[in-house]
C-alpha cells in the first residue's frame, strides 16, 4: 500500500483532467493505496516570495499561511505525489507551477544549530505526471517532460511514471477516448 497526493492543477472542474484524476484515482484505491486528492483551483495558494525563509522541520514550512499548509500536511506522509493538469503552453498550468515553487518550503531550512541546508530525499518520495493535451503527438509533450526530469532531479524523487495524453482539447473530449481514462485507472491500479 502507497499514500498518494493527487496535486490536480486543471481550473475547469468538468475537464479532461479531472476525469483522468478521477480515473487514477479509482484504479489507485482498486489497487490498495490511500489516496488523497488536492484540487488546486479550489484552493489559496501564494506565489512564492523567494525568501528562502521555510523550515521543514516545523507545522508550517513556508512563511505564508494558506492552503499550502493542507498539502504539506498530505506531503509529509506520502509516498508518491501525482502532478495533473491540462498542457497549457507546453508546460504546467499556473497553479500547479505555484504550488510546485511553494514545494521548495518544504525541502529547505535549517538544522538544530541553526545551519542552512537542504533536505535530501530521506524519505524516498516518487513522483508521476498525468497531463491532457489537445495534440497527440510525443513533440507536444517535449517540454512539460524535461522540466518534469529536472524538478526530479534537483529534488532527489523518482519517477514512478508518466501518462501524457492527446486529443483531449475539449472539455469534454475524454467522452470520445474513453482508452485514455482506462489508461489512467490502470496507471493507478499498478501502483503497489
Amino acid at each position: 500500500m502507497k499514500r498518494i497526493l493527487v496535486l490536480n492543477g486543471s481550473p475547469v472542474s468538468n475537464g479532461n483532467t479531472n476525469f483522468l484524476v478521477e480515473a487514477f484515482v479509482k484504479g489507485a484505491k482498486e489497487g490498495g493505496n490511500v489516496v488523497n486528492v488536492c484540487n488546486l483551483n479550489e484552493m489559496n495558494i501564494g506565489h512564492c516570495l523567494g525568501c528562502f525563509g521555510g523550515d521543514w522541520a516545523q507545522e508550517h514550512p513556508c512563511v505564508i499561511q494558506d492552503d499550502m499548509d493542507i498539502i504539506y500536511k498530505h506531503y509529509a506522509i506520502s509516498d508518491i505525489i501525482v502532478f495533473a493538469s491540462p498542457l497549457y503552453f507546453w508546460g504546467f498550468t499556473g497553479i500547479m507551477k505555484t504550488a510546485m515553487d511553494r514545494m521548495f518550503a518544504a525541502m529547505e531550512g535549517v538544522d538544530s544549530m541553526g545551519n542552512e541546508m537542504w533536505q535530501s530525499n530521506e524519505n524516498h518520495k516518487s513522483a508521476m505526471l498525468l497531463i491532457a493535451a489537445a495534440v497527440d503527438e510525443p513533440s507536444n509533450f517535449k517540454a512539460i517532460n524535461q522540466y518534469f526530469d529536472e524538478y526530479l532531479h534537483h529534488l532527489g524523487w523518482s519517477d514512478a511514471g508518466r501518462l501524457c495524453v492527446g486529443n483531449l482539447g475539449l472539455h469534454t473530449d475524454h467522452i470520445h477516448h474513453p482508452e485514455a481514462l482506462d489508461l489512467a485507472f490502470h496507471m493507478g491500479k499498478t501502483i503497489k
